[in-house]
């Protein structure tokens, strides 16, 4: 018997996923443990695998499509036995229908949704939804998605209005204005070109993510600021010294960057703080034994944080290496939900673009984040009150008040301070 593939619940916090891209196509033969297609989870891309063997009878979904868990995407079974309709569940799984339903907006204006036929056949509409002509399943989608059935055009046997129907109508533009300001310009370029196309762009599940949690940080946690100024040459002495022993010592031998001594430092200096490595917990302030070190990489959808786990066991190469890894696996959007979370400790770096200052936004359980910017020559005072050129890096921390005092987050940039200045320190 044909079975309908929902999709599937990939994270704990997942609710919709995106279909980035189909392996298959409809007639092809499928084993167990194949890879059917790539899915993008509020926190990573991650392969969806095989795990009724047959063929594809029928794929639901195209690539691209943005779904609810529970939504059905494709259907499997014997080679000629006809798809099941999805608006109507195989006995096994009653209940997922309703579960898929299409995301609205929460701010739509759903009266401004207009009815998007999804062929040439017309139902003429009726005042009663109740009375349409639609499937259980369909009628339970428009319901949820707050949608009249009795408008909607069917495409189903008879004209039947079925679950892609309510599907189609939820996701089509609204031909009215929508609800809510819109901060964009209203009168074309000048020279009818621009520097981009005037556009709404469809938010993935990442960047959905990515803006829940910072509104929650920012909201909910009390946020405070500390700076300070530190002489990076001796950092950068060690680094250049260090690389050349590496080179000399083979050409696949890893290559240090600044961010891996912050690292290391950081961990380090949690460490001789440990009130700093720690998450509020509503009653009771959590006290974490190890550094679980997580750090920013930018993609051009959005920002994720690996972990380094247990950074305060290992040394700078190990942390080095480690690093370099799951950058990789970030960029090539392979990190799995694992990899992301557990964190007692971030640090996010923008002194590659040459940002020389800023405070990041608190990466919520932990109790503070590092904000590291551009190594800059300057002129400073040196210890014999000579004005010499110098090498300065200002590092910032964001701090949970909840968890952390002024004098823990001074005391904690005071001997990170140290061990940036003394880079030797975190070697021992």
């Amino acid at each position: 018997m044909a079975e309908i593939i929902d999709m599937p619940k990939l994270s704990d916090t997942m609710s919709v996923g995106t279909l980035v891209k189909w392996n298959i196509k409809e007639g092809q033969t499928v084993a167990f443990g194949d890879i059917l297609g790539e899915v993008e989870t509020d926190k990573a891309t991650m392969e969806l695998s095989c795990t009724v063997p047959g063929t594809i009878l029928k794929i639901y979904a195209p690539a691209g499509s943005q779904l609810p868990v529970g939504a059905p995407i494709c259907a499997i079974g014997k080679k000629g036995e006809a798809a099941p309709e999805p608006s109507v569940a195989p006995a096994p799984k009653a209940a997922a229908p309703a579960t898929a339903v299409p995301a609205i907006p929460e701010k739509t204006d759903v009266s401004c949704v207009p009815a998007a036929p999804a062929s040439s056949g017309s139902v003429a509409p009726q005042s009663d939804a109740s009375r349409a002509k639609a499937s259980p399943y369909a009628k339970r989608m428009a319901e949820k998605a707050a949608l009249n059935v009795a408008a909607l055009a069917g495409t189903g046997p008879g004209g039947r209005v079925v679950g892609r129907d309510v599907a189609a109508a939820a996701s089509a533009p609204a031909a009215a204005a929508p609800s809510g300001p819109l901060n964009v310009a209203v009168t074309p370029p000048a020279d009818g070109k621009g520097i981009q196309p005037d556009a709404d762009v469809p938010v993935g599940g990442m960047r959905q993510t990515i803006a829940r949690r910072l509104l929650e940080s920012k909201v909910t946690v009390p946020h405070f600021y500390l700076e300070v100024e530190v002489d990076a040459a001796p950092l950068m002495a060690m680094r250049e010294s260090l690389n050349k022993r590496l080179a000399e010592a083979g050409a696949d031998a890893i290559k240090l960057s600044v961010n891996d001594f912050i690292l290391k430092a950081s961990a380090e200096a949690l460490r001789r703080v440990p009130a700093v490595n720690a998450s509020w917990a509503g009653t009771s302030i959590r006290t974490h034994g190890a550094v679980h070190l997580s750090f920013g990489v930018a993609l051009e959808d959005g920002l994720v944080t690996p972990v380094i786990r247990d950074a305060h066991a290992k040394t700078l190469k190990d942390i080095a290496v480690e690093a370099k890894a799951l950058i990789g696996k970030a960029r090539s959007k392979k990190l799995t939900p694992n990899e992301m979370s557990g964190s007692t400790f971030t640090v996010t770096n923008l002194g590659m673009y040459g940002v020389t200052g800023f405070f990041g936004i608190i990466n919520v359980p932990n109790a503070a984040i590092l904000s590291v910017g551009a190594t800059i020559k300057k002129p400073v005072v040196d210890a014999q009150d000579r004005l010499v050129i110098g090498h300065r890096m200002v590092i910032g921390l964001s701090g949970d008040h909840r968890v952390v005092d002024g004098a823990n987050g001074a005391q904690f940039l005071q001997a990170l301070k140290q061990l940036l200045e003394e880079p030797a320190l975190m070697l021992i």
